[in-house]
């Protein structure tokens, strides 16, 4: 397909620079019988558009068959422009025959002109039928085919805990909700140490909940972390409770630091065995 586009265009310098042809004396007299035949019987050079219109077609036809190497830096915006000087250089450039200069001038700059618009036009279909058959994107390790939409919207009631998130989707950054409306159905947090547990998930369950009137058992394994946030959250939020509240910790390794719990209670030994 490509070696009969750039048949036409060479047809087509042969043809409407014939003079330069024969002054250099490379015309081919069994040549000059097809072509004037072709003429006679199609009219194809009757304009110098036909050939060129011919030479693209068979240039996009060739384009599309290419699978070509993916190139991440690819745009349209690039693809537009090459279209576009490629347009105008190959097919608004008739005018150069007819400059009044020498012969041999006019001739190479038709002849310069039209293999850079050709040249243009390829790279432009070869980058367009890269970026249409590959869809090809930004990111090399495939970032945004993985990505998808993401809750957006605030869903909130009485017992909800919300957690704000951040998302790429579409090339851009988006902000949405994990919205966990029903946090009695039991929740679990799963991360390697020190992946943000606790910042992300647990202070923002802590705290949430402790405004909207709940009580609650911290098991603080990094003692006083959670302990801190949870004391100063419910001062901060006494008016929510219909009880005031109190605070109490258990602490085994350091009694001193802790308040004094019986576990057993009294009714339950009924005799010196279980004491």
């Amino acid at each position: 397909m490509r070696a009969v586009s750039i048949l036409f265009c060479v047809i087509n310098i042969y043809w409407f620079c014939y003079q330069s042809i024969v002054d250099w004396g490379i015309n081919i007299g069994v040549v000059d019988k097809i072509l004037i035949n072709f003429q006679r019987t199609t009219g194809l050079f009757s304009s110098v558009l036909w050939t060129k219109l011919f030479a693209v077609v068979f240039l996009a036809l060739s384009c599309l068959g290419t699978k070509g190497v993916k190139q991440e830096k690819i745009k349209w915006s690039k693809i537009n422009t090459f279209l576009f000087f490629g347009f105008v250089l190959f097919f608004l450039n008739w005018w150069l025959l007819y400059l009044p200069l020498p012969l041999v001038a006019n001739t190479a700059f038709y002849v310069f002109t039209l293999t850079l618009g050709y040249i243009l036009l390829l790279v432009a279909g070869l980058w367009m039928s890269r970026l249409l058959k590959n869809n090809l994107m930004d990111d090399v390790f495939n970032l945004e085919n993985e990505s998808f939409m993401q809750e957006t919207r605030l869903i909130e009631n009485e017992y909800s805990v919300n957690l704000p998130t951040r998302f790429f989707y579409k090339k851009k950054w988006n902000r949405g909700w994990i919205n966990v409306v029903n946090p009695f159905r039991a929740s679990i947090v799963l991360g390697t140490p020190g992946s943000g547990k606790s910042y992300a998930i647990v202070n923002s369950y802590i705290k949430q909940q402790i405004i909207k009137g709940f009580s609650m058992y911290v098991y603080d394994y990094k003692f006083d972390d959670l302990s801190v946030i949870a004391y100063n959250t419910m001062l901060k939020n006494m008016d929510k409770y219909r009880v005031k509240p109190k605070f109490y910790v258990i602490n085994f390794d350091n009694p001193r630091k802790s308040h004094r719990c019986n576990p057993i209670a009294s009714e339950f030994m009924t005799d010196i065995s279980d004491a």
